[in-house]
């Protein structure tokens, strides 16, 4: 599906499902809030299938898209971009973190070139959707052409859309491109309004000297293009990155479909406002798995109202943080479906 049905499909969370979810929860057996978050999440999952009790979950699939990023020769990183390349061949080969999680959670995984530098070449869980070889360096040029944006947008609708055709009732995000912080990081400010220097991390472990560099590599991109957030196709293109775009667009093609979709880290975050820019009702959709130690998450969560479930420190990226959570998804679902009420249990109230 293209961009625009995909937007024009999203509606806001069923609040008739939601209020059913928060009187079904008040009648259960246990005290009244005694679930904390998992009460909220609850009632969030049944606005979101507009049906209480909510689906379960499952299965769910893990989609790892990947890219690289012409901003990467500004020295914003000491990562050579060729790890894009050869982690892509590992999420393949089954040996990352990510397919360790996906297998404790019984989570499928995919992995999509939406913009590696060189060609791959795998199995049956690599998907060829690239839009170019890389982005252009943002801090010198757009990144991406507005068509370029688009399609990575529309391939990310594209794969949220054939996992739910599958069987998918939950769809996770994940990502992988050296360097791809940076352009995370500009989005962010871009559309939080938010400075580069509380938005921008040391992703994955930079010194100060670099750190200080990559924040004014930022403020230098956002000086230049002027991204903004009324235009979120045009503020994409300029300092996004192919991933970022592909990512946004899962996420709505998710929304689209009343489907779950449990946000990663800062990639996904980043990824999730430019979705939100598109389709505010697209929020309704998400579910924050985790907060990562990268500052603009919790900035990027913080402007889109969304709380994350984990807090772990973690800023591994890939849909690591997503997949964690995922029973805890699960289980906020299972409560609504399977916990007896005071009536039928006979169990006596306060």
């Amino acid at each position: 599906m293209t961009l625009e049905p995909t937007l024009a499909a999203i509606r806001p969370a069923d609040e008739p499902a939601m209020a059913a979810a928060r009187d079904l929860q008040s009648r259960l057996t246990k005290p009244a809030g005694s679930l904390g978050a998992l009460e909220e999440l609850s009632v969030r999952l049944c606005g979101i299938a507009g049906v209480c009790p909510p689906p379960m979950p499952e299965p769910a699939a893990i989609a790892v898209f990947a890219g690289d990023h012409g901003v990467h020769a500004q020295g914003v990183t000491p990562w050579p971009q060729e790890v894009t390349a050869q982690m892509v061949a590992n999420f393949v080969g089954g040996g990352a973190v990510i397919n360790a999680f996906a297998r404790q959670v019984g989570a499928s995984l995919m992995v999509v070139d939406v913009g590696v530098a060189v060609p791959l070449h795998g199995g049956d869980t690599l998907l060829d959707a690239n839009v170019r070889r890389g982005t252009r360096d943002l801090a010198v040029t757009a990144a991406m052409t507005e068509d370029e944006a688009r399609a990575a947008l529309e391939a990310g609708i594209s794969v949220a859309g054939a996992l739910i055709d599958g069987g998918a009732r939950c769809l996770l995000t994940g990502d992988m491109g050296i360097a791809n912080t940076t352009p995370a990081a500009a989005l962010i400010a871009a559309f939080t309004g938010a400075e580069p220097a509380a938005v921008t991390g040391r992703g994955t472990g930079i010194d100060d000297d670099t750190y200080a560099h990559k924040v004014d590599v930022v403020a230098r991109a956002l000086a230049l293009h002027r991204p903004d957030p009324a235009e979120p196709l045009a503020a994409l293109a300029a300092v996004g990155g192919l991933e970022h775009a592909a990512l946004a667009g899962f996420i709505l093609g998710a929304a689209a479909r009343r489907v779950p979709v449990i946000v990663d880290g800062v990639i996904a975050a980043s990824a999730a406002l430019v979705a939100a820019a598109f389709a505010p009702d697209a929020v309704a959709a998400m579910v924050a798995g985790h907060r990562s130690a990268e500052p603009g998450a919790t900035v990027a969560l913080a402007h889109l109202g969304l709380t994350p479930l984990l807090d772990l420190g973690m800023r591994l990226g890939e849909g690591s943080g997503a997949a964690l959570a995922l029973p805890l998804v699960a289980s906020a679902a299972r409560v609504l479906r399977e916990v007896a009420t005071f009536d039928s249990a006979g169990v006596s109230e306060k």
